[in-house]
């Protein structure tokens, strides 16, 4: 487990970003302002294409932004190469999908594990073993991807993400593909391994009650934060 974090888990300050496409450049995001506190979990709504997942992406350091402040973990991301961020990320983020992405030649053991001996832990199995035992998968350790259901899956990428002990997770409409049901369980098991692992959440859906679960929602309209971008 990290120290308390005294700076804020997230802050963007008027971050633009601009992508290429056969139209022309488009304007994806447009001068962004966030703020989320350490432990804090914060809902991100939106129109379709307003910019809700290209926001993660900039935290996550998988998009980098053409201007403005990205402060995640108290690190500045402008100009890192690639590999410094995929070194940020694995110390710093976690990131669960709408699709599970998953290794299907793996166990969900190894799935969780390998990660974490990437990241040179010694204690790596064992870890990967508690956190899907609290993930509700302790009978399922040996299995691989396609002998386990939509929502065992995401079960395996959310342990995935939460056991390096990630300062911050992100989450891309995490249920997408999952019935009702199942959905509800997994957001129930993802609010709770982050509430006990003390991270933030920034968690990005279209469905207004589940993100009225968070502490505060910040609404994205038009690649703009309009409302919720400070604690």
């Amino acid at each position: 487990m990290y120290a308390a974090m005294t700076h804020p888990a997230v802050f963007l300050k008027d971050v633009h970003l601009t992508l290429p496409s056969r139209a022309g450049n488009v304007d994806i995001l447009r001068g962004v302002s966030l703020t989320v506190r350490p432990g804090e979990a914060v809902g991100v709504v939106g129109p379709s294409g307003s910019g809700k997942t290209t926001l993660l992406m900039v935290i996550a350091g998988l998009e980098q932004a053409n201007s403005g402040e990205v402060v995640v973990a108290g690190q500045s991301l402008a100009g890192r190469s690639e590999d410094e961020l995929a070194a940020f990320r694995r110390d710093n983020v976690g990131i669960v999908f709408q699709s599970f992405h998953l290794i299907p030649t793996m166990t969900a053991l190894e799935n969780v594990a390998v990660p974490l001996e990437f990241r040179g832990a010694a204690n790596a199995t064992e870890t990967a073993a508690d956190k899907l035992t609290r993930a509700g998968l302790g009978h399922r350790l040996t299995h691989y991807p396609g002998q386990l259901s939509g929502g065992e899956q995401q079960r395996v990428a959310i342990a995935r993400a939460l056991a390096s002990g990630a300062r911050i997770i992100l989450a891309d409409e995490p249920t997408g593909n999952l019935d009702h049901d199942t959905g509800e369980q997994i957001i129930d098991l993802l609010f709770g391994l982050r509430a006990s692992d003390g991270a933030a959440l920034v968690l990005v859906t279209h469905d207004r009650d589940l993100a009225a679960r968070c502490d505060r929602i910040a609404e994205v309209r038009d690649g703009r934060i309009v409302a919720g971008a400070e604690p």
